[in-house]
């Protein structure tokens, strides 16, 4: 049965995800503490299971966001654990045929969300403004995806299908949502953003620029083309990253990237990347891994969330030696075992990217298309 989404706040103190409840078929969002001396789940469950397509979204202060929808509208509340259940305050629903809940904003207390129509998509804050849902912008073609390229909540990265070409764009929240290029190749080419760390200003993109849909690797606001290095293109092998290590302020070339590595016959792995070792090295997950979910910590270890009929609710964490020292270029973990301890220090990294206008876009139209190394 097809698994929901895991989903970690932007400072890694809680996930949450719908559950699939022990000894029934029903779904029942569930809420993790990721910041303590070991991870803990709480249920959160309602009157009667949920439905497979409601989507969750935790918040910095421990509340869980449902969306869920009902018949031509979404309904959307926020979920909390009380003495003898689960609280839920509503907040509002739209009338739409599609409502999707983006990643959660840097800050943790607000939360958005887009609605496609046929011609254009709006985007809504859900929670964390005034009452109700309120409508933030309207934007010409269909977006989907999502990153936050700043610490603020202020810049907002889309993916915009346009007359059949799907470009990045920027919307400025700061200006009305003011929106604005961001990746540029070729009048033709789709280019679209799949990760962006705030940090470092690494971005990771899709583009088919190159003849073949390939993954590619840029800085935000930089003079420097956007590279595609072949060890991101293995043969027979997806590559989706879905974690970047925080707080390497100024050196992403430094800041390490998680992937989803699916093998043609063999499953997934757990694959690490920075721009600095030019290689993927890919690691069995743990057992019971919730397939494409993880965070990073600011000192460089890599925590794996994984449930098993023994643990429901546990954290692995994958430690690499430097690629420079005996056994860093290995294919295998150094350690990869239950978290127990919470040793993060706190981020070196700027606290905002200053609320200017949106940066310039990436000058990916003079990037190598092949043969890339770094």
């Amino acid at each position: 049965m097809r698994r929901p989404a895991f989903t970690v706040t932007a400072d890694g103190s809680y996930a949450a995800w719908l559950a699939l409840g022990r000894g029934t078929d029903g779904w029942f969002p569930e809420r993790w503490t990721l910041d303590g001396p070991e991870p803990y789940a709480v249920s959160l469950p309602g009157s009667q299971p949920e439905e497979a397509d409601s989507q969750v979204l935790p918040l910095t202060d421990g509340r869980v966001l449902i969306r869920r929808r009902v018949a031509e509208r979404y309904a959307l509340s926020l979920l909390y654990p009380t003495g003898h259940g689960t609280g839920e305050v509503p907040l509002g629903a739209i009338e739409c045929r599609h409502l999707c809940l983006l990643p959660p904003a840097p800050d943790g207390a607000r939360a958005y969300a887009l609605v496609l129509a046929e011609r254009h998509t709006t985007l809504w804050r859900v929670h964390g403004g005034g009452n109700g849902p309120e409508l933030l912008a309207t934007i010409p073609g269909r977006c989907e995806g999502g990153a936050w390229l700043d610490r603020a909540g202020r810049l907002l990265a889309l993916d915009r299908e346009l007359e059949g070409i799907t470009k990045t764009v920027v919307v400025d929240l700061g200006r009305g949502g003011e929106t604005s290029p961001l990746l540029q190749i070729t009048d033709t080419s789709n280019d679209r953003l799949l990760l962006a760390e705030p940090d470092s200003g690494l971005l990771l993109v899709r583009s088919d620029a190159p003849g073949t849909d390939r993954l590619g690797w840029g800085v935000l606001g930089s003079s420097r083309p956007v590279r595609f290095p072949e060890c991101l293109l293995p043969t027979g092998t997806a590559l989706t990253p879905f974690a970047a290590q925080p707080g390497q302020a100024l050196a992403p070339e430094q800041c390490s990237v998680a992937f989803r590595v699916d093998r043609e016959g063999s499953g997934s792995w757990v694959g690490v990347w920075s721009a600095a070792t030019k290689r993927l090295r890919q690691f069995p997950g743990p057992v019971g891994w919730l397939t494409g979910a993880g965070l990073w910590t600011t000192g460089g270890e890599l925590k794996l969330p994984f449930v098993t009929p023994a643990v429901p609710c546990g954290l692995a964490r994958l430690r690499l030696p430097p690629p420079d020292e005996p056994g860093g270029d290995l294919a295998e973990p150094l350690c990869l075992e239950p978290d127990d301890e919470d040793d993060d220090e706190p981020s070196t990294g700027p606290a905002a990217l200053a609320p200017v206008p949106a940066p310039r876009p990436v000058p990916l139209q003079q990037a190598p298309c092949a043969r890339a190394s770094g």
